[in-house]
């Protein structure tokens, strides 16, 4: 550690002096060296400022000796090799403020999710008129009202529900059981508030989905692979597969 710069011992034994005049009128047992600069000279003191801070500043070499005739020990308290280190400053405990942040695992809606919404929209309409510019339709011929097919099927997203009106009341399978389906996949989200991502951490959440698509999907293929003339119920290996898209 480096010797302390003079004019910071004379500043600092001036301001010592100073403030044991303020507290007792007493005369300070360490006068400064000849050709010190005055007490008038040095920094105004704050009041709050403790005593022990000041002394400090006290060279060790101007410390009375303890009776055992070792070194001199500053009342402050002494860093390497033996120096002094001065108070600089004090620094309210209120004024020093916490600059860590904390790491947070959201984003703002705008622009980051709706702005990779944005394009995953404009890539699939861009995909979707290349491919029905390239690919025709499967389209049937014009309807005939005196002709009506056998078996008419709705298109194959609508099969499921078609599926359910031949096993329930309309209202049952048009509005209840689809409402109990949407409402359940609503809750999800608020039920299973596991933020992990991996599979097995997810089990009531991955349930819940495969059981809904399994339940669909196979509504779906019922309809559409085992449905015949009537929409009764057949096997394709034996009468074949009414099915058109």
């Amino acid at each position: 550690m480096t010797e302390i710069p003079e004019h910071l011992r004379k500043r600092a034994e001036a301001a010592r002096a100073k403030a044991q005049a303020e507290e007792g009128g007493d005369t300070p047992s360490a006068k400064a060296p000849a050709g010190d600069a005055p007490a008038s000279d040095a920094p105004a003191v704050d009041e709050k400022i403790p005593g022990h801070l000041l002394d400090r500043g006290t060279p060790a070499s101007d410390l009375p000796a303890p009776p055992t005739g070792g070194p001199a020990v500053p009342v402050g308290g002494s860093g390497p090799d033996g120096h002094n280190q001065r108070l600089l400053t004090v620094v309210k405990s209120g004024s020093i403020q916490d600059t860590k942040a904390t790491p947070q695992d959201k984003v703002h809606v705008w622009p980051h999710l709706l702005l990779a919404e944005f394009l995953a929209a404009l890539a699939v309409t861009a995909f979707l008129l290349l491919f029905s510019i390239v690919v025709n339709a499967p389209l049937l011929e014009l309807a005939d009202f005196n002709k009506t097919p056998n078996p008419s099927k709705a298109p194959w997203y609508f099969l499921g529900l078609q599926e359910l009106l031949t096993m329930f009341h309309p209202m049952v399978a048009g509005v209840t059981i689809p409402g109990i389906g949407l409402f359940l996949l609503i809750l999800a989200p608020y039920i299973d508030k596991n933020p992990s991502k991996r599979p097995e951490d997810r089990k009531f959440a991955i349930s819940l989905m495969s059981v809904h698509l399994m339940f669909w999907a196979v509504l779906v293929m019922i309809g559409s692979f085992f449905r015949g003339p009537g929409f009764n119920f057949v096997f394709p290996w034996n009468s074949g597969v009414f099915f058109e898209l």
